[in-house]
């Protein structure tokens, strides 16, 4: 079934909107890695850009449309069309996904007017005691309530579809992307808690105090899960996509199914690790929770395998032989190709240091340094950014009917954005080991050690390089509207064939209650005996997020 016009339309507004959000974040991604040097470029950027305040509200706008809007924009409109496209239908209610698109668009708009009018300058975990204004929060509810209409599209069309096909294996890229949506309802409980019950009524000034320590928790709840919300859509294009363009086949249905399950099961219970020293958390429960969190490891792994096997295959396919020939064999002129491999290649170093992250006596080395913003580049800023860039390049034939502008210039925007990170992620987290903060503008500080120096100056060329990459990226979007329409062969964007296809995967991996039901029990033995002790030890008024 060729896929309606009006589901590509909603496609594309979804692509836009996050590629726009990506733009303008982007803009102050290279201001903050050169303040990492000591140069304080917000002076030359208010010539121009008058409502540009401070560092505090770039780098809050920085995380916030880049880390949340991007993100949560492109994962609609990307899981909405390739959930189509497997199960061969139409949304049976096409209003639902329109409805979620409507309420991003307003969302970020509160919000957007919040920061560019600098009264939210909170930074994007929006941490209380810092306060913005209630248009702000309002706007952060309705951008997570649009993902929730999202998830109800998801729900509406594999009912409709397993109503015809009693008894078979959802296709997977269907499955995958019910089961992300799946996993960040439950987590998202947890942030939108935290800004209806303790944020909103303070910010409103209904309630004159707030409990930091309790919205941290909620956060938390949410954030580390939120991770998982970015990266699984990019291992949806990994599993289903990547194969195929490298001409080989996926190394096992089964196991991807299980992958995203266990992401189900366990991305939630592992908010406590982001909260090592917070002193309202008991140890025991800090241990619990970093228990779950190494078990986290287990279905990245299990990703790292089993995509590096599919492209092995198709490298040997190609007529790769040694151990290490079907690397060159593979199709390093395909910009979606290329895009994914060197998102895996930089996420792998993103989740080693994860590892890191999650162990209590090394967190404690690298909490609130720098160690944390390089990691974040390595999982956001590239497995899942980079993989969007590719996945722009695979829909836009099928959305728009033309080609990208050049194959080239986009394999080499690939090369410079990752090259640029991996400088930048390299300065950040060798700074971050010997104590460079984060969140702090370097560039105000009447501080600085000499061993920082070239660590930081890294950081600033690796940054800037990141930003030529972002440029090229943009210019690609823009002019490949004024390509030539091209027949778009639908074989060459088929989803990749299994090597163990599904009706091998047990039936059990169906039963979508079992796996929800067995995600709340573990949610509430992480969290309700902590939650239901808890009392009311810090509380504060409200601070002004205008720097």
């Amino acid at each position: 079934m060729a896929i309606s016009r009006n589901l590509k339309a909603l496609t594309l507004a979804y692509a836009l909107l996050g590629i726009a959000a990506l733009f303008v974040g982007a803009l102050f991604g290279p201001l903050q890695a050169l303040d990492h040097a000591r140069i304080d470029t917000y002076p030359y950027l208010r010539m121009l850009l008058p409502f540009v305040k401070s560092y505090y509200m770039g780098l809050s706008l920085h995380g916030i449309l880049n880390a949340l809007i991007w993100t949560f924009s492109f994962t609609a409109g990307f899981l909405l069309f390739v959930t189509a496209k497997a199960l061969k239908r139409e949304y049976p209610r096409m209003w639902m996904p329109w409805l979620s698109f409507a309420l991003m668009v307003v969302g970020l708009l509160c919000t957007a007017y919040a920061l560019l009018t600098n009264q939210a300058s909170v930074l994007y975990t929006f941490y209380p005691p810092l306060q913005g204004p209630p248009i702000f929060y309002f706007g952060l509810v309705l951008v997570v309530v649009s993902t929730w209409v999202v998830a109800l599209s998801l729900i509406s069309i594999y009912r409709a579809w397993r109503k015809e096909h009693p008894g078979e294996r959802t296709p997977l890229p269907a499955f995958m992307s019910l089961a992300t949506y799946v996993m960040w309802f439950i987590a998202s409980l947890g942030v939108a808690a935290e800004v209806l019950v303790l944020i909103l009524p303070w910010s409103l000034g209904w309630v004159q105090y707030t409990d930091p320590q309790l919205a941290r928790t909620l956060f938390w709840y949410t954030g580390h899960p939120l991770v998982y919300f970015w990266l699984l859509p990019a291992y949806v294009a990994w599993y289903v996509i990547l194969p195929k363009r490298v001409g080989g086949k996926l190394f096992s249905d089964p196991l991807a199914r299980l992958v995203f399950l266990l992401f189900v099961l366990m991305s939630t219970p592992v908010g406590f690790h982001h909260q090592y020293t917070d002193p309202g958390v008991p140890a025991g429960w800090k241990a619990v929770h970093a228990v779950f969190t190494f078990l986290l490891f287990i279905p990245s792994m299990l990703t790292a395998f089993t995509v590096i096997a599919s492209i092995e295959h198709g490298g040997r396919k190609r007529g790769g032989k040694g151990t290490f020939g079907w690397l060159r064999t593979l199709p390093w002129n395909d910009p979606v190709a290329v895009t994914m491999m060197l998102a895996g290649i930089g996420f792998m170093f993103g989740g080693i240091g994860g590892l890191v992250n999650a162990s209590y006596n090394i967190n404690l080395v690298v909490h609130n340094t720098s160690f944390i913003p390089g990691h974040f580049h390595l999982t956001v800023g590239t497995a899942v950014t980079l993989t969007f860039m590719g996945l722009t390049y695979w829909l836009w034939p099928q959305l728009t009917g033309r080609r990208i502008i050049s194959d080239k210039l986009a394999v080499i925007q690939a090369w410079v954005w990752f090259v640029g990170v991996m400088i930048f992620a390299r300065g950040m987290h060798w700074a971050g080991l010997m104590g460079f903060p984060r969140r702090v503008s370097m560039s105000a500080a009447n501080y600085w050690l000499e061993e920082w120096n070239a660590p930081a100056m890294m950081t600033a060329v690796g940054g800037s390089i990141m930003y030529i990459g972002a440029l090229l990226f943009f210019f690609i979007v823009v002019a490949s509207f004024f390509t030539k329409r091209v027949t778009v062969d639908e074989e060459e964007y088929a989803f990749a064939e299994a090597l163990s296809q599904a009706d091998r995967a047990p039936a059990l991996f169906e039963r979508w209650s079992v796996w929800v039901g067995a995600a709340v029990v573990l949610i509430l033995f992480a969290y309700g005996p902590y939650l239901l002790t808890y009392t009311y030890n810090f509380i504060s008024p409200g601070f002004s997020g205008i720097w």
